[in-house]
């Protein structure tokens, strides 16, 4: 079941791609825009991040840090990251423990991948409580930018 708008955000442990234990409660006292991706160097996934990369400064605006969240292994969030010049922090949930937490996981992907996470994006408020919500079905659909900016301004 997906997390909806006044519940409580999950805590997580990651990994993210410099290899340093990055979780929810860094996070504790600012906005935060969570956002789960199927797979690195896949086309939907990449215009996704790189349009995050691109409009970073109306985050920024908003008091809001983004972390990107999928699957692969912290060594290619790294490689992806540094090819795409992403300038936000991404994590590997490996295991899809934190995908499963926040509803946002698929059972089985393309190809018979199992356990990928579901492009998402969540916006978590100061206080841990989740303010906007949007688990995607389709990997090939983008989430609502101006919804999660929406969310963060009010």
């Amino acid at each position: 079941m997906s997390l909806q708008k006044g519940d409580k955000a999950p805590d997580f442990k990651l990994v993210d791609s410099q290899t340093h234990e990055v979780q929810l409660s860094d996070y504790a006292g600012k906005k935060l825009v969570l956002l789960f991706f199927p797979l690195a160097y896949t086309g939907v996934c990449t215009t996704e991040l790189c349009t995050m990369r691109d409009d970073i400064a109306t985050y920024n605006n908003l008091n809001a840090d983004v972390l990107a969240v999928s699957v692969d292994s912290p060594f290619v969030l790294d490689k992806f990251k540094a090819d795409n010049n992403l300038n936000f922090k991404l994590a590997s949930d490996f295991n899809a423990t934190a995908s499963a937490a926040y509803g946002a996981k698929y059972d089985e992907f393309v190809l018979g991948m199992k356990n990928v996470s579901k492009r998402s994006a969540f916006v978590i408020d100061e206080h841990g409580t989740v303010q906007y919500a949007e688990v995607l079905e389709s990997a090939g659909d983008l989430p609502s930018f101006e919804n999660v900016k929406a969310a963060l301004a009010s």
